[in-house]
């Protein structure tokens, strides 16, 4: 049986792009008599609020949208808020450190930001770290912990990743794609990259929708579940959707977050309407309900390129002014 999930990142409101994603993943599952998930990832604290989760929930069922499995819910598989699952992230970085798959970090936000002028790395993560502290002795990393609490970084093996992606067809990534990362930092946190595979693994998730924003943590991801003996789910990456200045449809208006939609009385058919025509889903803008796209369904109509939505069709929409 398919299992998929959204899992928002409760950081600030839900806007139509985010609503998209989650829209397109539930129907993916729902579409295959599967079992959807929601899962909030706080696990970055000092930028998570709790009113925010709060919102998502409402707001993803004010559109129409529901789930097995959630915070609200429950499950078998709870807790579905990552702030309370940090043993089982724990448990797996102590795994990775027996295998020496993670070194200590010293460096600064200073250091890094001179390296900006590094090679690339991925698009989605910055400048390829170069592994300054990669090869540190025992004898250096004990003179600089005691200085400085280090971050851990997974250092990448030698190794290529390709792997077909359901929606942006086969990707192949080069050896090291995008170097080092970090899996906790300084500070304490656990980093999303490994506290993703940690939870999708532990929740039985075989399908994975997401924006094509995530794609280059993709192999990075691949790694981490092939260093720790968890099997992969299936990835979808699934074009973004651009505004008229070709900039993300994101929080470019706060006039096209949920919340205001909601209080300014327009109907979640309206909004679920305007996704399904730019996504392929329907052949006209109109006003339909989530349920009523669930037989039609097929990833493969979704457009391959960025979707642009112009401020002409906000506005004949009402979500700008």
């Amino acid at each position: 049986m398919k299992r998929g999930r959204f899992a928002p990142t409760p950081s600030g409101l839900m806007h139509i792009g985010n609503a998209r994603t989650a829209l397109l993943s539930w129907l993916q599952i729902r579409s295959a008599d599967g079992q959807f998930i929601l899962r909030i990832e706080d696990i970055d604290k000092p930028r998570s609020r709790p009113h925010y989760a709060k919102q998502a929930i409402d707001d993803l069922r004010w559109l129409g949208l529901d789930w097995d499995e959630g915070p609200d819910v429950g499950g078998p598989y709870a807790p579905y808020v990552q702030s309370e699952r940090e043993e089982q992230y724990e448990a797996a970085l102590q795994q990775l450190l027996d295998q020496d798959k993670l070194y200590p970090c010293f460096c600064s936000r200073a250091e890094l930001q001179a390296i900006a002028s590094a090679p690339h790395g991925l698009s989605a993560e910055g400048p390829a770290y170069p592994g300054l502290c990669r090869h540190l002795t025992s004898a250096e990393r004990e003179e600089r912990t005691a200085v400085k609490q280090p971050s851990l970084r997974f250092a990448m093996p030698e190794q290529p990743v390709a792997y077909m992606d359901e929606a942006a067809g086969l990707q192949k990534f080069a050896s090291g794609a995008g170097g080092d990362f970090v899996v906790k930092r300084a500070d304490g946190i656990i980093s999303y990259q490994l506290a993703v595979v940690v939870d999708d693994a532990a929740m039985g998730i075989t399908d994975v929708l997401r924006g094509y924003d995530l794609l280059d943590s993709t192999p990075r991801q691949l790694l981490l579940y092939e260093a720790l003996g968890l099997a992969p789910p299936r990835f979808a990456h699934v074009p973004l959707m651009l505004g008229s200045d070709g900039n993300r449809l994101a929080k470019r208006h706060g006039a096209i977050s949920l919340a205001s939609i909601r209080e300014r009385g327009l109907l979640p058919e309206l909004i679920v309407g305007a996704l399904a025509s730019w996504s392929g889903l329907h052949d006209r803008t109109e006003p339909i309900a989530a349920r009523e796209l669930i037989k039609s369904f097929d990833l493969n109509n979704v457009p391959k390129e960025p979707i642009i939505v112009d401020d002409a069709s906000l506005i004949l929409l009402g979500l700008e002014e």
